[in-house]
């Protein structure tokens, strides 16, 4: 390792980050690889480093242009050869990029999933002396993934075309079942897995549950008021509640923009580059704003409304703090909010089997956001972090009274006029524990999921959420069909836990 560490001080670094050597190991054993590292943990070290190691090329695929330029720009900045091929590229810069891979140096050439199908790359590739080829936002080879795309799923084309050359796959969010699909599509070579660095301790983790937009709008006041510095994203479903907020907030608050995928290019490179020159410090975005964004100093990142699943709201709450400062991560939640993400899945054209699994998706996030389990612990879990905790002493959950915490606001709440909606499944209120007997029902349902869960090596409000262990003792189902009944259970949650949660409520 010797060698490999002289290489490492060419990025001016003198050790390696948590599963950094490990990931690297694996690559330079020219192993197929894949790299679970959120957002801001420096993904790129793990194929740029073996190229300047080995000397040789590195392929790297990427989604975005700004991003393939700012790598490149901070390659060359140490001197270390890149470069990237794009559509707003002219002729003789493209002819320079190739006359400088000729030279057989190290060199790092960042390219779209796009270009790898454009007539004659094949043919390149067949010849090329490339030693590794690193996907970047792996996720998106995976039909499971947040954030499936076609072209990315095309890429197993690489293994065919050269199946001597070690295939690289990253990511900052994946499950166990998207990396399984993602080395299936790509066919990678029994890949080494490597999932670290899900843990941010210098995050807080918050979730306030909200009677409507209202009272979101005065925790959200309360948690600007509260970051004076740094800047802040605010994330939300719709481009018109992005645009409502902007205005909203923009009667109070200097330098309040907002992004999402209705405006133009122009106009999304235009924000893009004031936000990243600090002339934009609160952006309203809807998910359009991620890919790409590597701000060290956001301190604050809201979610106004629900996001689709609990890989999406990580990877966006790994905006923040990547200084490794104090910040907070605020998520907003109303009841309602589970309508918006259910009409986006009832109005999708996706396949039944993809569409099931993102409804399970939503369904599990939603047990996340009402369960009063550790955030970070649970996150740790879900997406089989390396590093396990038991509490993490830094979120709602297990430090309440921190002044990290956004405090309830002090705001006079208006008068509202709420409609109460009642469903099949949300009609019965559910009772405070009062009785001795009631206490020791809840305390051994509660206990039950929690060894459920760790012999399965999943989060407890996976199995069901803690709004959902209070219904079972206030409702006391005898029977699968009354327990279909309860809040949080289904079909598919009657079938695989039912007879034992009965057999609970029954010695009882």
């Amino acid at each position: 390792m010797t060698d490999v560490f002289e290489t490492l001080k060419k990025f001016n670094l003198s050790q390696f980050r948590r599963g950094h050597q490990e990931i690297i190991v694996t690559v330079l054993a020219r192993q197929d690889t894949l790299a679970v590292m959120p957002t801001g943990e420096g993904k790129s070290l793990c194929f740029q480093l073996p190229a300047f190691h080995w000397q040789q090329t590195v392929l790297v695929i990427s989604p975005l242009i700004a991003l393939m330029k700012d790598q490149v720009a901070s390659l060359r900045a140490r001197g270390l050869a890149a470069g990237a091929l794009h559509s707003g590229q002219s002729y003789d810069e493209k002819r320079q990029i190739f006359a400088d891979l000729e030279r057989g140096n190290g060199y790092v050439l960042y390219l779209s999933p796009e270009r790898v199908q454009n007539p004659g790359f094949e043919q390149w590739f067949k010849k090329s002396r490339v030693a590794l080829v690193a996907i970047d936002e792996a996720h998106c080879v995976s039909e499971w993934g947040h954030d499936f795309r076609e072209e990315y799923s095309l890429l197993k084309c690489l293994r065919t075309w050269r199946a001597d050359v070690p295939l690289l796959a990253l990511t900052a969010t994946a499950t166990p079942r998207v990396l399984a699909d993602i080395a299936k599509t790509l066919t990678m070579k029994s890949p080494e897995k490597h999932v670290f660095g899900f843990y941010r301790p210098n995050l807080y983790f918050q979730v306030e549950t909200c009677l409507n937009d209202q009272e979101k709008m005065r925790y959200l006041y309360e948690a600007i008021e509260r970051t004076p510095e740094g800047r802040i994203i605010i994330y939300s479903g719709t481009r018109k509640k992005c645009e409502e907020l902007c205005d909203e907030l923009s009667r109070t608050f200097s330098q309040v923009n907002y992004y999402h995928a209705g405006l133009s290019t122009d106009d999304r490179n235009d924000i893009q580059e004031r936000y990243q020159k600090s002339d934009i410090r609160i952006l309203c975005a809807t998910v359009a704003f991620g890919l790409g964004v590597d701000q060290p100093d956001v301190r604050l990142v809201v979610h106004f409304q629900l996001p689709k699943n609990i890989d999406s709201y990580y990877q966006e709450m790994g905006r923040a703090g990547r200084d490794g400062k104090d910040s907070t991560c605020l998520l907003l939640y109303a009841a309602k909010d589970k309508g918006l993400q259910s009409y986006f899945l009832t109005n999708s054209t996706a396949p039944k089997n993809i569409l099931q699994e993102r409804w399970r998706g939503l369904n599990t996030f939603i047990e996340y956001v009402e369960s009063f389990e550790c955030r970070h612990a649970a996150i740790l879990t879900y997406f089989r972090d390396k590093q396990r905790l038991e509490a993490c002493g830094h979120c709602d959950v297990c430090a309440p009274d921190s002044p990290r915490k956004i405090p309830k606001p002090s705001r006079k709440m208006p008068a509202v006029s709420q409609k109460t909606t009642k469903s099949r499944k949300k009609s019965k209120e559910v009772s405070k524990i009062i009785s001795p007997l009631d206490q020791v029902l809840y305390d051994e349902l509660k206990s039950w999921r929690i060894s459920y869960a760790r012999e399965r090596d999943i989060p407890a409000f996976v199995v069901f959420s803690d709004r959902t262990l209070q219904s079972l003792v206030a409702e006391k189902p005898s029977n699968l069909t009354e327990l279909e009944e309860v809040y949080g259970f289904g079909p598919h949650k009657v079938k695989a836990i039912g007879g034992e949660v009965l057999r609970i409520l029954a010695s009882r």
